[in-house]
């Protein structure tokens, strides 16, 4: 078994500012999407799109700053509500105090949805045509938020066989038993695989909602398998049919990902998408 390395969270010390780690991957994932964004414009059918404009990258420096608000407050609020409602109900100024943590991913996925809602609505753009876009380029993101989670040795897994080569020691769990690195299990399934998965899906023209609809899929399913190698929060534990909460949230995300596959309209015509 392996000993966790004990990592400094801080990566820089200037003075009284300190540089986490954890605020690099988020750097890194902002610079990953803005990346895979200038690359996804050469994707049928934007690469062809001409009304109400073309696409260009200016779209995706706008994408990424709205994207980066609704990952923040829908992250916030989702935590606060699908996590400890109750204590934030009963403390209501907390909700600010993000440099305490607490962060939800289903929330953040909320938030960006919303953004995206509303960024399609401003420029004139079917908001499917500003999803799809956007779908492909959010793992990677995800990959480097699971990197963050390891160094700063949070979101640890649950106890691992003695033999399970692997297998980690985390003493700020409380425990010197082996765990599974579950960051390690997301960074590879929820990050890299489901990128690799979706942006080879995505680089031929599909039919409108499917992209986003292998996202949710994608990632409710393998978010859902990391769970069972994952310690629940221990201020919830499991809960119905010993599922936990993130298990939970991934449900109604794999459902609604098949059912925008299965309707998704007949793929439209060229001239429909470059007019």
């Amino acid at each position: 078994m392996l000993m966790y390395p004990q990592l400094d969270p801080v990566a820089l010390q200037l003075g009284p500012l300190a540089i986490h780690w954890y605020g690099l991957t988020y750097l890194a994932a902002f610079g990953l999407f803005f990346f895979l964004g200038a690359r996804r414009l050469r994707h049928p059918p934007y690469a062809s799109i001409q009304s109400p404009a073309p696409w260009t990258r200016r779209d995706v420096e706008d994408i990424l700053f709205m994207g980066v608000v609704g990952v923040i407050v829908g992250g916030r609020l989702g935590y606060c509500l699908f996590y400890k409602p109750g204590h934030y109900l009963s403390h209501p100024l907390e909700i600010f105090f993000i440099w305490q943590g607490g962060m939800s991913f289903h929330g953040g996925l909320l938030g960006v949805i919303g953004a995206m809602l509303w960024y399609a609505r401003s420029r004139g753009r079917p908001v499917w045509q500003v999803l799809d876009f956007v779908a492909p380029c959010v793992p990677t993101g995800l990959a480097a938020g699971r990197v963050g989670n390891f160094i700063n040795g949070e979101l640890w897994g649950r106890f691992s066989s003695p033999g399970l080569p692997w297998g980690m020691v985390f003493p700020h769990s409380g425990s010197m038993q082996p765990r599974h690195p579950s960051q390690i299990y997301q960074f590879l399934l929820e990050g890299l695989l489901l990128f690799v998965i979706l942006w080879l899906f995505a680089r031929k023209e599909r039919r409108e909602r499917q992209v986003s609809a292998v996202f949710l899929i994608g990632y409710g399913v393998m978010r859902f398998i990391a769970e069972y190698f994952r310690e629940p929060d221990d201020f919830l534990g499991l809960l119905a049919l010993n599922m936990s909460m993130g298990q939970w949230l991934c449900v109604p995300m794999v459902l609604f990902g098949i059912g925008l596959y299965v309707t998704a309209p007949a793929r439209p015509s060229a001239t429909a998408v470059a007019r």
